[in-house]
């Protein structure tokens, strides 16, 4: 059993009355359970939360009155180990659940149709499985440097294939772009880890779906993938942004510190009830549960 313990500040300096969606605290689902959690916005505002019932991303909506805007987020989250069996197969087509089919096509970033022709010359004589998707993994790792300030928040898979330099989302943008050419499902993950070597940020990966079940894989090897603590969950990073931003906001700081704690005896926590509360600068404030349908927006990376 693996314990992390999250603390994540994000500030801002709001110019005129905004909109911002927060997409920054872990789901509850799967191998992960939350502990504790808690969330503060600076100054106190009324906030809409939802989730995604599709894959468990929670998302928060508020309104921004001009000036600086601190947005902090604490958790304590178990994650219980996950047993990938060395030999999973790929699933044909024809029998991916329909739930899973959209994994399958190109997006945004990732333009599995226009790669398809370079994914098979690459890795289309691999016999199919796990060990084609590891390859792929080993092939992005060995090939493209990891160089922050390389890409840009519009940068895509195919553009990172052509200059051979990325960061994280970049290297799991082409992993996915290179399964879906094959046929394999492959969906982005980003969250919150540990890395070997400071500073902290935002981490990105890629699952594939093998053998009926969602698997991750990280090109970069910067810590182990096992160990993420998942926040949001999409086929692109258009689906995950960290914050999206309606009007004229500036970052101005971001940490995040993660620890982590290894207890094979601690015993499973009780999955917390929704307090429905935002604890504010002032006083605790009550959360608005309507539905609430997602807008276009802005994706900050």
């Amino acid at each position: 059993m693996h314990f992390s313990h999250v603390d994540a500040v994000l500030e801002y300096e709001v110019a005129a009355p905004s909109h911002l969606l927060l997409n920054i605290e872990a789901v509850r689902s799967g191998a992960q359970a939350l502990v504790s959690e808690d969330l503060v916005i600076e100054p106190a505002v009324r906030i809409q939360s939802f989730s995604d019932d599709n894959n468990g991303n929670r998302f928060v909506r508020f309104d921004a009155e001009p000036g600086p805007l601190k947005i902090r987020y604490r958790a304590h989250v178990q994650r219980v180990p996950v047993t990938v069996p060395p030999d999973l197969a790929e699933v044909p087509v024809n029998e991916v659940p329909n739930e899973i089919l959209h994994y399958m096509l190109p997006t945004r970033y990732c333009e599995s149709d226009l790669m398809s022709r370079c994914a098979q010359q690459l890795f289309g004589d691999l016999p199919p499985g796990i060990g084609r998707v590891q390859a792929i993994v080993d092939w992005i790792h060995e090939s493209i440097t990891y160089e922050p300030g390389s890409s840009v928040s519009t940068t895509t898979a195919r553009e990172v294939f052509v200059e051979r330099a990325g960061v994280c989302r970049d290297f799991a943008h082409l992993g996915i772009t290179f399964c879906r050419a094959l046929n394999i499902p492959a969906r982005l993950v980003v969250g919150y880890v540990n890395f070997e070597e400071p500073p902290q940020d935002f981490h990105a990966v890629f699952e594939a779906w093998l053998g009926g079940q969602w698997v991750l894989f990280d090109p970069t090897r910067m810590a182990p993938v096992d160990r993420i603590v998942r926040v949001g969950t999409g086929r692109d990073a258009k689906d995950v942004a960290f914050c999206t931003i309606f009007g004229p906001v500036r970052m101005t700081g971001k940490a995040l510190t993660v620890r982590e704690l290894q207890d094979e005896h601690a015993e499973a926590p009780v999955e917390p009830e929704p307090s429905g509360l935002l604890t504010g600068i002032e006083k605790p404030v009550p959360v608005d549960r309507a539905n609430v349908a997602q807008a276009a927006a802005h994706e900050v990376d």
